[in-house]
């Protein structure tokens, strides 16, 4: 099989470990710096140009796909999939995890729990917003981020009123979300493989900083999920139609709460805190979808 993996960090331990799996299993692959691609769009003949050649016969894509370079990366994707090629994510799925509001509206709609949120932008009625978080202390979200960054704990009304002040003179788009205080500063990530967790850490904050995120200095170690946080970790990452993701959750009182579904999350803790080759099972899951696809379109044809 011929697999493009689309990535600006060839030296990335996730690229480097589906790379490594992928050619012991007998596969050609390539990594692709999407962001160098250019694309011509034409009736009948999309095609894909990487240093002056068409990126051609690729049987399958793993996307990389950076927050950053979300609207470039998925135009890419969706190029790919325009040629007929398999893709461990689509560009519609990629695009709705990078827009928190989307996402959560999502997740509620297909029956997910999540904080009580709060979506907002020019209002000024900074009192009722806060209000309907379940009032101070809250977590104010900029609606689009990710390793933690852009997310602020109001622990007063006063702190929350004027975070939401700094945003609505900015004119920025902004979450305020319910402060979990029996989770704050740790939270679950679980990987989700083709409708299955296939691995599960815990994320701590080494200090008073309430995000755990090991981007921000949180530790992880392994840890058991309950059936009914594995039950809400497949249910989100099939509400985001993302059969590769990592789920993020907190315990609460009422149940897991998920918080992000994150289509390009890295393997790199989960593997070496849990030991499970969490890389392989994605490249079985490529092989098995990626064939199955391929026949189909040939008895199409």
């Amino acid at each position: 099989m011929n697999i493009a993996i689309l990535s600006k960090g060839p030296g990335n331990y996730t690229t480097k470990r589906l790379k490594e799996v992928a050619r012991l299993r007998g596969h050609k692959v390539r990594v692709i710096n999407y962001a160098k691609c250019y694309m011509t769009i034409e009736k009948g003949k999309p095609v894909v140009m990487y240093k002056g050649q068409p990126l051609e016969d690729f049987d399958a894509i793993i996307p990389r796909i950076a927050q950053s370079y979300t609207k470039y990366g998925t135009a890419v994707v969706r190029q790919f999939e325009m040629m007929g090629v398999f893709t461990t994510a689509s560009s519609i799925a990629i695009n709705r995890t990078r827009d928190k509001l989307r996402a959560y509206q999502l997740l509620a709609k297909y029956g997910v729990g999540i904080p009580k949120t709060v979506f907002a932008r020019e209002t000024a009625d900074f009192e009722e917003v806060l209000e309907l978080a379940g009032g101070a202390p809250v977590v104010i979200k900029v609606a689009r981020g990710t390793h933690g960054n852009g997310v602020v704990l109001a622990e007063t009304r006063k702190a929350a009123k004027a975070v939401m002040q700094a945003f609505y003179v900015e004119g920025v788009n902004f979450l305020v979300q319910e402060f979990i205080e029996e989770s704050a500063g740790s939270d679950i990530r679980a990987l989700v493989v083709g409708g299955r967790v296939v691995a599960s850490i815990k994320r701590q904050s080494l200090d008073d900083d309430f995000r755990s995120n090991t981007h921000q200095g949180g530790v992880g170690q392994k840890v058991q999920l309950t059936p009914e946080e594995e039950k809400v970790a497949i249910k989100a990452a099939k509400a985001m139609g993302l059969p590769i993701c990592g789920v993020d959750m907190m315990r609460s009182e009422r149940g897991p709460l998920v918080l992000e579904v994150n289509s390009s999350a890295s393997l790199k803790t989960p593997e070496k805190i849990t030991g499970r080759d969490v890389a392989t099972q994605i490249i079985e899951y490529v092989e098995r979808n990626a064939s199955q696809k391929n026949r189909k379109d040939k008895v199409g044809a």
